[in-house]
């Protein structure tokens, strides 16, 4: 089979307008971005809605560190509805240019389900994870140059939690020392540097509804505290505006296209850990005002994007989901059986890719467990069983039997070889999920204080026994009540890996409490975040990355893109 580049360069496009029309969007809002990508004006938005299009979450059980194809499948699925003469968009996050040139690799999709063009995809796009880069520094170059020019506003600098990002995969510069050199170079402090897609700002940019609502929240990011434990904002520091000034662009969603010419809206990339690992509501609202059926992808597994979709990005647009995927694969069961260990970048064990339905069985427990956080919140959820060329039938009939046991119906489907024609069965039963319909419900309300959201969301979701605070989230704690932001609602930053903070326990682990290091306020994005273990919000490149085989043709073409 041919690789991924290969596949995606012999592609051929349908233009721009003819995709717009495809999902009922006016061409008359498209801008174009060069050969076959476009930005949306946000006047679609005001566009006349006959109805609502039908909404439906991608996401997964916990996924080995290879991914299990949620994209793929996102991407298989809004061909298929095409297939059956329904008009369909696919929304999905921009990848992020750190792990496109590290293990990962690109986020396009793969085989015949990709989204193209799939190089701009993957690299820079339309620029906007650089207008994140840029507002994101931008408050932190007015942070220091206050604390230059007399620190007016009595900012502890033990309190900064302001850093800076740039999109790159570099461990070196996790923890730096800035302001070094004379005492014109500024004031000298202990920083670092994380990845754009763990900045605020990226979580801003998919959480905003409006350019007002853009404005609003950038000021209400929280830089510092000051000497007397209230918060210092990007308002109070007069950065706010050129900060929206350097997103209004960006904050525009991108439109590309699949490789069957479905409509596919690229927008934002907020980190899958720290952040919602979401796309763009903005990008949402669009394509459920003008398609038939909307399909979104969440982070990671059930436990992490999909609950930040239910109870952060629902909670912003307003948008409640009508049905689910969850995406299971033979390896990752197998995985959560706890007899193979599946490392990044390397090949699967041997003995992983041989035919045992038992070990399938044996990891059953996890993917039980990521269905009833869909039922949990009131959405019927599908199982893909995302299908790889090693996988045995007998493999295929385990995961059917224990998502039938659960009364959940499970399809496989082969759109990685096969395009939208090897997810039609798939797109069948969730048109069949979205008649019977559901009853959305969010995990808690909004008044509910952080501490009491943080034990729901580690006992009803992760299946702890309860939370434990270490003395700085404590006192953290008490920080954010007494700056009024109780209310926020509350993300967990914990390994993917898990369904506990543990990434070695696998299945679905009983008889833990989820531990607790810190509690930070992302005021602006209106939630707060707990650290539950060590978080790199700076990926580090490893001793084979992806950049090493990537390169240009003598004649232009890129070449070793994945």
């Amino acid at each position: 089979m041919l690789s991924d580049l290969e596949i995606a360069q012999r592609a051929t496009y349908a233009p721009l307008e003819e995709v717009a029309s495809s999902m009922g969007l006016d061409p008359s809002f498209i801008e174009p971005y060069g050969p076959n990508v476009a930005k949306i004006a946000l006047e679609a938005m005001d566009s006349p809605m006959e109805k609502r299009a039908a909404y439906v979450l991608v996401s997964a059980i916990t996924p080995t560190p290879l991914g299990e194809g949620k994209t793929t499948t996102t991407v298989g699925l809004g061909q298929a509805m095409h297939h059956l003469g329904i008009r369909a968009a696919v929304v999905v996050r921009q990848p992020s240019l750190g792990p496109t040139f590290g293990i990962k690799g690109g986020a396009a999709g793969g085989g015949y389900a990709q989204i193209i063009p799939m190089e701009r995809l993957n690299l820079h796009l339309t620029g906007d994870f650089h207008a994140v880069t840029a507002a994101h520094n931008m408050l932190a170059a007015l942070l220091d140059a206050h604390l230059f020019h007399g620190n007016e506003l009595r900012i502890d600098l033990d309190s900064i939690s302001w850093r800076r990002v740039l999109d790159v995969n570099d461990r070196s510069l996790r923890s730096i020392t800035i302001g070094q050199g004379e005492a014109q170079d500024g004031v000298e402090r202990q920083s670092g540097f994380d990845i754009t897609a763990a900045s605020e700002v990226m979580a801003i940019l998919a959480l905003s509804t409006s350019v007002s609502d853009l404005r609003e929240r950038l000021g209400r990011i929280i830089v510092a505290f000051d000497e007397d434990g209230m918060a210092v904002t990007a308002e109070m520091l007069q950065g706010a505006g050129a900060m929206a000034v350097l997103l209004l662009d960006a904050l525009k969603p991108n439109l590309l296209q699949t490789l069957e010419g479905t409509p596919a809206l690229v927008h934002a990339g907020p980190f899958g850990n720290i952040a919602t690992g979401n796309s763009s509501v903005i990008a949402d609202l669009i394509a459920t005002r003008t398609a038939d059926v909307v399909i979104t992808e969440a982070g990671f597994g059930a436990d992490m994007g999909a609950e930040r979709f239910f109870n952060i990005k629902c909670r912003a647009s307003g948008l409640s989901p009508d049905a689910a995927v969850v995406v299971a694969t033979v390896r990752a069961l197998k995985a959560h059986s706890g007899k193979f260990h599946v490392v990044a970048g390397k090949e699967l064990p041997p003995a992983m890719l041989e035919e045992s339905p038992e070990d399938v069985r044996k990891g059953g427990a996890n993917l039980i467990a990521h269905l009833e956080i869909l039922e949990r919140h009131g959405v019927r959820p599908i199982v893909a069983i995302n299908a790889f060329p090693g996988d045995h039938e007998s493999e295929h009939a385990a995961i059917r039997q224990i998502a039938e046991s659960h009364g959940a119906e499970a399809i496989v489907a082969t759109h990685f070889a096969d395009g939208g024609a090897g997810a039609t069965l798939l797109a069948e039963a969730v048109m069949r999920a979205i008649e019977r319909g559901g009853s959305f419900k969010m995990l808690y309300d909004d008044s509910l204080p952080i501490r009491s959201k943080l034990e729901k969301i580690a006992t009803e979701i992760y299946g702890a026994d309860g939370i434990d605070l270490s003395p700085a989230a404590e006192e953290q704690l008490e920080r954010l009540i007494k700056n009024n932001l109780d209310h926020l609602s509350v993300c967990v930053a914990k390994t993917h890996l898990s369904l506990s903070s543990n990434p070695k326990l696998l299945g679905a682990p009983r008889g833990w409490r989820l531990p607790v290091r810190e509690i930070r306020a992302s005021a602006g994005a209106g939630f707060a975040y707990a650290i539950c273990g060590s978080m790199r919000t700076m990926p580090g490149l490893g001793a084979n990355p992806a950049a090493f085989h990537i390169d240009l043709t003598s004649g232009g073409q890129i070449v070793g893109l994945s």
